[in-house]
């Protein structure tokens, strides 16, 4: 069976990840739940080579035997782009891919709240987009870029491996740049961007120490910085960059750190209450006195939560569970979800009864910013299918 035939149906099922391992069908993801391929025959090593030959070019074909596993991007001009992991198991070829949509979704079109189009067009610092993998984050990275693009004449610099969207430029110029093709390594390129005149620079992710180090200078010398990490919150994406440091230079990283951070979305996707996809919570962090000072004081950083949620209706600051809240008041995601989702189930279960609990002060200003509110709706917050 040929390779673009299963993609071609995933596709058609509105998958957004294929697996492919000897001894069973093409499984595709299917709004969170793995599924068979319909009659999709079980895999052979054979035609799993075959994929493979098809899918390598000579210098990922190198990596591959050098590491074992592989990123790629694979493109095919009637079915678009995915981007492609190859890996070894038991020793077979594993394949899996995930499908990059062919058009760029917009902040709205992705049902992320407007305060990040406010922070996609902050003018230098550091912003960072967190959460899982497949969590949406280089889709969100992706809406920013091009929201600035709509919106200001910059240059923007893209450091990626590999390169997902593709972007033309419109108000911006835009040089995307993927390692093993255009850079060697992150850090390196990351610090030939700053001699390249940009305004905003994307880092695919933060990797190690040297590519953090060089981005929190890139934001410290007036540039804007976007990269990701793979952390579940504000709290844990401020401790994991200074755990990242020696333990001589933490506490000065926290007084930089405060000073260049200007926003952090998390967000993590969850299934709709009519099955039919899944939809984004997001929790957003923005530079505040009070935030600054959270990140700032390593006695304040578990404070950085109720910070988020107090802010809401001032700064449109969210944590997880005021987004969750907003979800399931407008019947987009069920009770059982929203709780399983909850970071504090009993508060949110509380809330939900009407009952007010001992920490019920967080939900203050999200009920007044709630009430201009109409047909179920959150003031400002539109959710349809992510």
């Amino acid at each position: 069976m040929e390779l673009d035939a299963i993609l071609a149906q995933s596709l058609r099922r509105q998958a957004s990840d294929v697996h492919l391992k000897v001894g069973r069908p093409p499984m595709f993801r299917i709004h969170g739940s793995l599924m068979p391929m319909q009659d999709g025959p079980v895999l052979q090593a054979a035609a799993m080579e075959t994929f493979l030959a098809g899918l390598l070019d000579d210098h990922h074909r190198q990596q591959f035997q050098d590491r074992l596993q592989a990123d790629l991007a694979y493109s095919c001009p009637n079915l678009g782009r995915f981007r492609v992991n190859i890996f070894r198991q038991r020793g077979d070829v594993s394949i899996a891919l995930r499908v990059i949509p062919p058009l760029v979704r917009t902040i709205l079109d992705l049902n992320l709240p407007p305060v990040v189009e406010r922070i996609a067009l902050e003018h230098r610092g550091l912003v960072l987009v967190t959460g899982t993998t497949g969590s949406g984050k280089s889709t969100t990275l992706a809406a920013m870029i091009h929201h600035v693009n709509q919106q200001r004449d910059r240059h923007i610099i893209t450091i990626e491996d590999p390169i997902e969207y593709t972007h033309r430029d419109e108000k911006c110029i835009i040089n995307q740049r993927e390692i093993g093709y255009d850079a060697r390594s992150f850090a390196e390129s990351l610090r030939g961007a700053l001699r390249q005149d940009p305004d905003i620079i994307l880092v695919g992710e933060m990797r190690d120490l040297e590519t953090i180090e060089t981005a929190i200078l890139a934001a410290e010398t007036g540039h804007l910085v976007m990269s990701t990490l793979h952390t579940l919150d504000a709290r844990e994406t401020i401790t994991r960059a200074i755990s990242a440091f020696p333990e001589h230079q933490r506490d000065q990283m926290r007084l930089i750190l405060a000073s260049v951070v200007r926003g952090i979305i998390s967000q993590r996707l969850v299934k709709r209450a009519d099955g039919q996809g899944m939809v984004p919570a997001v929790e957003v962090l923005l530079s505040t006195a009070l935030t600054r000072e959270c990140i700032a004081i390593k006695e304040k950083t578990h404070e950085l939560h109720d910070a988020i949620a107090r802010g809401h209706a001032t700064y449109g600051m969210q944590t997880f569970d005021q987004s969750l809240m907003a979800l399931y008041r407008q019947g987009l995601i069920t009770y059982e979800e929203a709780i399983a989702q909850a970071t504090n189930p009993d508060d949110f279960a509380l809330k939900v009864r009407g009952i007010d609990s001992t920490s019920d002060g967080r939900w203050d200003t999200f009920d007044k910013a709630a009430q201009p509110a109409e047909n179920g709706q959150e003031a400002g917050f539109k959710i349809d299918r992510f």
